[in-house]
């Protein structure tokens, strides 16, 4: 075996090879080579690892939690416990999950503050912290629907999807930041959709949200880069309790179909998590199918600095012709 690592970082290279077959590398056989392969050990599990996962009671979350803690990680579970909508509280089932895991042999640990209250955000870190003494990964999960075309909604129904999609994320990364910038080593998996990448329809508030997840993530994956964090993004396609009341797709969030199963987000999760994560990526996951999703632009027309409307019209046809396309690079 051969290990190499960066001076202050808890993520060290050590690599051998292994077979696919590997249960422990089960999770990563989407994104690998289905031969012998060399494959980072200490880059792919999780052992010890402590987990931060909001909105983990149930859907996506919950499975995020479980697949996590099979792999040795430790869980703070966070869940308020509210309905889609966010606003009735229900059950514990932060603490439901929690069982879930110790019935399984693993080890974590339940929070039901709301990721929109800055102390609550906070208490997730220190449940954390409090808890195993340090953090190591957080996925923001947390969210909540309201489905209404623009001309049916209103400001207040807008306002607390942004709240909790927007200003959750940023209460918990920004209450995690200090302690993964000291450590040295840290990963964040941001959720983002594609309604927000593409759009969709009655959901305007929703993909304004999703699709600001792109800008933080493209933004703290530059400021975390040198620290050893990495900042990544889930677009996941799945049926959940909040999909299957929010939506008329006919959902079956009890039974869901297997091109929907909310299980199937978890091997890109925890791919993005591990120490082998990239830095700055999407990744679309739906029913076993993963993509990545990237900002693109075409190769432009340069009008000079003398450019006029009238010049511009001319040469739309180039402007907008999209067959040649490069990366969008970062503002300077």
């Amino acid at each position: 075996m051969r290990c190499s690592g960066r001076a202050g970082s808890d993520w060290t290279r050590c690599t051998t090879p292994i077979l696919l077959s590997s249960p422990d590398l089960a999770v990563f056989k989407p994104f690998l080579p289905r031969t012998r392969v060399q494959v980072d050990l200490l880059m792919t599990h999780f052992t010890d690892k402590v987990v931060l996962i909001t909105g983990a009671g149930g859907g996506i979350g919950r499975h995020y939690a479980l697949e996590f803690a099979r792999r040795g990680a430790r869980v703070v579970v966070n869940d308020l416990g509210s309905d889609v909508r966010g606003e009735s509280g229900g059950e514990d089932s932060a603490a439901a999950v929690v069982r879930e895991i110790e019935a399984e042999g693993g080890t974590a640990v339940s929070n039901t503050a709301s990721v929109t209250d800055r102390e609550g955000a906070a208490s997730i870190v220190r449940t954390g912290l409090d808890t195993w003494g340090r953090i190591d990964i957080v996925v923001t999960n947390a969210g909540i629907l309201r489905n209404r075309t623009l001309k049916n909604t209103n400001l207040d129904d807008m306002t607390a999807v942004l709240n909790v999609h927007v200003l959750g994320t940023l209460n918990v990364v920004y209450a995690a930041w200090p302690y993964l910038y000291a450590q040295n080593s840290g990963r964040i998996v941001l959720t983002s959709s594609i309604s927000g990448i593409a759009g969709a329809f009655g959901q305007s508030a929703y993909a304004t949200a999703k699709m600001a997840m792109l800008g933080l993530m493209n933004s703290l994956a530059l400021e975390g880069q040198a620290h050893g964090i990495h900042v990544n993004c889930i677009a996941p396609g799945a049926a959940t309790r909040m999909t299957a009341l929010e939506t008329a797709l006919g959902i079956d969030a009890e039974n869901p179909e297997p091109d929907f199963h909310p299980k199937l987000i978890a091997p890109a999760v925890l791919y993005l998590a591990s120490g082998a994560a990239p830095n700055g990526v999407v990744l679309h996951a739906q029913g076993g199918k993963f993509w990545r999703t990237k900002t693109v632009r075409n190769r432009g027309v340069d009008l000079g600095t003398d450019a006029t409307f009238e010049e511009l019209a001319e040469h739309i046809e180039p402007i907008m012709d999209m067959t040649a396309m490069d990366d969008v690079q970062p503002a300077m």
